[in-house]
């Protein structure tokens, strides 16, 4: 089946494909974005300094501005990245414990 993009889907079974692809596409990318979490619980020398409340801020605010740019909704992309961060300083700390 042909992936549409997204004004040129005309069915609910095109968009949903659409949307699965891209869910694909998405876990790849967080994939790529984990493995630089591998690679800062290596650098870094101290447990202490995974966690660094105003690069979590920085990386926000950035992701709440392209949102912004881009005529998304900027809250809603706000929480996600929140989430996401979160998920990455976890990940972050059992890499750094494991090493």
């Amino acid at each position: 089946m042909t992936i549409l993009s997204g004004p040129d889907c005309t069915t609910m079974t095109e968009v949903r494909a659409g949307v699965d692809a891209l869910d694909r596409e998405l876990v790849a990318l967080l994939a790529r974005r984990f493995a630089y979490m591998d690679a800062a619980a290596r650098i870094k020398p101290e447990r202490g300094h995974v966690r660094d409340e105003a690069r979590k801020t920085q990386v926000i605010e950035n992701a709440r501005a392209e949102a912004a740019r881009l005529g998304l909704p900027d809250e809603a992309i706000a929480d996600l990245w929140e989430g996401l961060v979160e998920a990455s300083i976890a990940y972050e700390l059992a890499t750094f414990d494991r090493r």
